[in-house]
């Protein structure tokens, strides 16, 4: 076996360790609106379900030299935040939605992607996304090295699931994954289909 030790790592080392060993990730495409009223969207990876009672999801975000991204900043000011999950339809526009722009503007216009307004938060959600969680800020953890903030970890509590008929089976509350189609988060530029889907019981 190959040892390292993180803290004789780098950041970036460090970095290219985890992005490639724990995958495949899901992704959130997170849409968050400024004071101003400007609606920001970006992916992210880091990103899983904590808790189902209450329905929880988890998001982290890292500080570029100390600083919050915009998607951070918005959340800390509003608490309100969109989670779209990233599907085969909607990876190109949304890989367009990293693009690294100004705070005034927004990555939407980057894309095809059109919005409604959501039934209980002022962000907008996105039309072609199967699968979009409106959020509220449960609570926020600031990851710390030393005295230095370098990610916030965001709580985010669902309080609207808008789910396509095409992907949810109503008679069984399931969410068909074929229908579905996700994409998931490799390494480096690299993105993964769902691939063969294998049935185990659990013992008892």
């Amino acid at each position: 076996m190959f040892k390292r030790v993180p803290s004789d790592l780098t950041e970036r080392e460090n970095y290219k360790l985890l992005i490639g060993s724990v995958i495949p990730r899901p992704v959130a495409v997170v849409a968050t609106r400024s004071l101003q009223g400007v609606t920001n969207v970006a992916p992210f990876s880091y990103f899983n379900i904590v808790s189902s009672n209450p329905p929880i999801l988890s998001l982290a975000i890292q500080r570029k030299n100390g600083e919050w991204k915009d998607t951070a900043k918005h959340l800390i000011d509003t608490k309100e935040a969109v989670i779209h999950v990233l599907d085969e339809r909607i990876l190109v526009d949304a890989n367009q939605t990293a693009a690294s722009l100004s705070s005034e503007e927004s990555e939407l216009t980057l894309t095809s992607f059109t919005t409604s307004e959501s039934d209980t938060i002022s962000v907008p959600r996105i039309n072609e996304a199967s699968i979009a969680f409106e959020t509220t800020l449960y609570q926020h953890v600031p990851i710390k090295k030393k005295q230095e903030t370098t990610a916030d970890l965001f709580l985010l509590q669902i309080s609207t699931y808008q789910i396509s008929e095409a992907v949810y089976d109503e008679q069984t509350g399931y969410i068909d994954p074929k229908q579905l189609q996700p994409i998931s988060r490799l390494a480096g530029n690299d993105y993964g289909k769902l691939g063969e889907i294998i049935r185990l019981l659990r013992p008892e």
